[in-house]
């Protein structure tokens, strides 16, 4: 049995064009692809309505009891899913699904700058390019 933090390998297959726009958008976010597959998928896991129960609707999306959700430290924002929606598709008009998906992390990402810029402002973190990125302000 696999210890809870031990990172395991998942394989998936998707058309090149689109894991091409991941590995851009993980780039501009400063992630792997890695980090930035599974904190979509979490995130995208927290939208969906499972349905009753720990397996979900017919079991075919199983959540774990007690799953954390999201990466660790990933703030996914107060709002349901389904108000952020209908906000976007009544300020922008309709939408299709790259839209949406544009919209909803480009609200990320400002939420992202605001965090930077108050932890940056609270001496917390730094930007090193030294060390290649943010990171925790010690003081030093």
């Amino acid at each position: 049995m696999a210890d809870e933090d031990e990172r395991v390998t998942v394989r998936t297959y998707v058309p090149a064009w689109q894991r091409d726009r991941w590995r851009e958008e993980a780039e501009e976010r400063g992630m792997s692809q890695s980090e930035f597959v599974r904190t979509m998928v979490q995130a995208g896991r927290r939208g969906f309505d499972l349905g009753a129960g720990p397996t979900g609707a017919g079991g075919s999306n199983p959540v774990e009891p007690g799953d954390p959700g999201p990466t660790p430290g990933v703030d996914t924002g107060e709002e349901p899913l389904e108000r952020r929606v209908l906000e976007l598709v009544e300020r922008e008009g309709p939408l299709e699904w790259d839209g949406l998906v544009d919209g909803l992390v480009g609200d990320l990402e400002d939420r992202l700058e605001t965090a930077l810029d108050d932890l940056q402002s609270a001496n917390r973190l730094k930007h090193s390019g030294r060390a290649g990125g943010y990171v925790v302000d010690d003081g030093r």
